[in-house]
């Protein structure tokens, strides 16, 4: 049986905050990320978890809006395919399209402010239950293995790892989901530019709003920006404290 100290320790570890992070940690995570993203190999390697978020945004969106999920594919090309029933048109399945492109930075926005509460263990264990309630959905054994190999370094991170690398782990993967969601949509638009994508979000959206695929993937960008710049200030808040520009929390 598990002691009352012993519950007591888990959710003071899980819930409580950690210390502040020094500000080059901040900085160097955020170089990191932003590395990654514009390096070819390293993001056709980290470019699986904008995915799983982007799947994970178009599954959401569903439940929420009554579709009926079927479930979920992730591809080794990191490409994915979320498949759900229900009306081919209207504000369910609008919203069901709209939400891929922005999930990712919304839940790096999500994180980052988690990040400036200092609730790192508090971050990772979410990850690692939203990663599971995925898991559940998934349709195919690539997805499944990627999941599982996430959700897993995750956990032992969370667990095992000292405070100082939770904070690296936190910091650099909530910089990458802000910064990795505007990659996918400069991607999105240069392959329709060049040979037409009438599968893509951007272009269902347009078969069933009166709007231009254009439009949507300006928005695409537009919001991925706005919370790219929300996010940012969060996550650099230490630094703009040891630089003076914000009063010390």
């Amino acid at each position: 049986m598990v002691s009352v100290d012993g519950m007591t320790e888990f959710w003071d570890r899980l819930f409580g905050a950690q210390p502040d992070p020094p500000p080059l940690l901040v900085l160097l995570t955020g170089v990191v990320a932003l590395l990654v993203v514009s390096t070819r190999l390293p993001w056709r390697i980290a470019r699986n978890a904008i995915t799983i978020a982007h799947e994970g945004g178009h599954a959401l969106a569903a439940l929420l809006t009554g579709r009926k999920l079927h479930g979920i594919r992730l591809h080794s090309d990191t490409s994915g395919l979320t498949l759900s029933a229900g009306r081919p048109t209207g504000p369910g399945m609008a919203l069901t399209l709209l939400a891929g492109y922005i999930a990712p930075p919304l839940v790096g926005l999500g994180g980052a402010w988690l990040l400036a509460g200092n609730r790192i263990t508090l971050l990772l264990w979410i990850a690692v239950v939203l990663l599971l309630a995925m898991l559940v959905m998934i349709r195919n054994v690539y997805g499944a293995l990627t999941l599982v190999v996430t959700g897993g370094a995750v956990l032992a991170i969370s667990w095992y790892a000292s405070p100082q690398v939770q904070a690296a782990f936190a910091w650099t993967g909530v910089w990458f989901l802000l910064l990795g969601g505007v990659r996918p949509v400069v991607e999105l638009q240069r392959m329709r530019t060049q040979r037409g994508m009438p599968a893509s979000d951007a272009d269902q959206l347009a078969g069933i709003t009166p709007l231009p695929a254009f439009f949507w993937v300006v928005l695409f960008g537009v919001v991925n920006l706005a919370v790219l710049v929300v996010g940012g200030l969060m996550l650099a808040s230490p630094l703009l404290t040891e630089a003076g520009l914000v009063a010390s929390r």
